[in-house]
């Protein structure tokens, strides 16, 4: 196998060979060395199944990085290719070496969009005016929720005068300004079924119900927080019935996911920072998280800030806390009584939680023992949707290819609801399914066990109003 003209994947440096500007302490090389080629990666991998290209295989993407770090400087298509990785991590579940492909593809992700005054030198071909306009909007916005707020706002309009399908029609739209489309194509509409637009204010103190067994502060996000705040309600009267004092930090802010998955390490260290900060104050046991790509993110704080003698120890204590809300629930044990609801369920295995933090079993145990409740499998469960972070919005072809995939798989479970633990998941699904004519409700977790434990019955969840 040759590689943009280069030699095959066995030519690269020995483990631990440092002295790259790229790779100081030779982490990289190290890591890089850990494949071996075998390629138990690519079946797993959804952009070799789109296109069966080796260079879109982690196995590629790792022999391209080697490439760049004996060079110092790679291609504008060793960019392309990095750009196409969604970063499911389906591939790290499938390695029988254990290779971090997750460390790897985030450096190259620097490499390709460093922060303005980061040190080396980008060692790949800047990106056209175009895209970097499009990624300094996308990371100034989503992570502020009030920002993202206002942004709502032209979306509504454009939905409400059409705007947004005819963009959909649009070719030239499409080729011009694709993040914009996609941007108008992924935005929730109420046809998709959505528990969206209500804005629940939570207290900084829900009192546990009973017995208190645990004080836990909880992440209310970004993305979770603005579209999604049904899920944060829920999310907090499960834990205060389960027994926990639920905190909510009021000066949280981002956690910094999409930043560190998108490769800009110093601005998700400082989001870090912040977010550890905000949950010290607070002293609980342990930090709920509800968002799959968040958890993940804040699980690797003690990675990211190992560098910081200010912080390493602080991130290692916090990261140590962080668990998914369902991986939380699981370890806890039930006391609050489930009331029957008649359901069919197809749940989601959102990457960030299935592949990142290997929590799958968890989810499927907390729904199975809801009375009434049939929990059914999505046959491509470990394969990504497509929503992937931002990727739906810069990648948007493959992004709906992937969507479509997964939207004919949940259509062939003919399940009630579709459960996800991933408000970028949730919407990437919905939109999927909408576009096949056959919509289905999609909800979280969090809300079919607040629907069960609160007694409200399916058509909450069926029929949100």
């Amino acid at each position: 196998m040759a590689i943009d003209g280069a030699g095959g994947p066995g030519q690269v440096a020995a483990p631990g060979a440092g002295g790259s500007p790229l790779d100081p302490d030779g982490r990289l090389r190290e890591l890089a060395g850990d494949c071996v080629h075998c390629g138990f990666c690519l079946p797993a991998c959804p952009t070799y199944q789109l296109w069966g290209e080796e260079m879109d295989s982690p196995r590629g993407r790792i022999h391209l990085i080697t490439q760049i770090l004996d060079s110092g400087a790679g291609t504008e298509a060793a960019s392309e290719h990095f750009d196409r990785c969604l970063g499911c991590m389906a591939c790290v579940t499938a390695c029988p070496s254990g290779v971090q492909y997750d460390q790897l593809i985030e450096a190259a992700r620097s490499w390709t969009e460093p922060l303005p005054g980061a040190q080396p030198a980008a060692p790949l071909p800047p990106r056209s005016a175009r895209e970097r306009a499009a990624r300094a909007a996308i990371f100034g916005t989503f992570p502020y929720p009030a920002r993202l707020r206002a942004a709502l706002g032209p979306l509504r309009a454009a939905q409400l005068t059409g705007l947004d399908r005819l963009a959909a029609r649009s070719k030239l739209l499409s080729r011009l300004v694709p993040e914009a489309t996609a941007a108008l194509s992924v935005a929730p509409r109420p046809e998709l079924r959505l528990r969206i637009g209500r804005r629940p204010e939570l207290p900084q103190r829900i009192p546990a119900r009973g017995t208190r067994r645990a004080v836990v502060g909880m992440l209310t996000g970004c993305v979770q927080q603005v579209l999604f705040p049904e899920v944060n309600a829920a999310t907090a009267r499960v834990l205060a019935l389960e027994g926990c004092d639920v905190i909510v930090p009021p000066r949280q802010g981002c956690c910094g996911a999409l930043s560190l998955h998108g490769g800009r390490r110093a601005e998700a260290a400082g989001f870090a920072q912040n977010t550890i900060a905000a949950f010290e104050q607070a002293g609980v046991d342990a930090v709920i998280v509800n968002a799959a790509g968040c958890g993940s993110a804040m699980k690797e704080y003690e990675q990211l800030l190992a560098p910081d003698a200010a912080w390493s120890e602080r991130a290692a204590g916090f990261s140590a806390k962080v668990r998914d809300f369902s991986e939380f629930l699981a370890e806890l044990g039930p006391v609050a009584p489930r009331a029957e609801l008649a359901l069919t369920i197809a749940y989601h295995d959102a990457c960030h939680l299935g592949h990142a933090q290997r929590v799958t079993a968890q989810p499927r145990s907390l729904l199975r023992a809801i009375p009434g409740v049939t929990v059914t499998e999505v046959s491509d469960a470990g394969t990504c949707c497509g929503s992937a972070g931002i990727y739906n919005l810069v990648q948007p072809v493959a992004a709906a290819e992937l969507g479509a995939r997964k939207a004919a798989s949940v259509r062939a479970t003919e399940a009630d609801l579709v459960v996800s633990g991933n408000p970028g998941c949730t919407l990437q699904i919905a939109q999927a399914l909408a576009v096949t004519g056959h919509p289905m409700p999609v909800a979280h977790i969090a809300e079919v066990l607040d629907a069960s434990i609160m007694s409200k019955g399916p058509d909450t969840l069926l029929h949100p109003g």
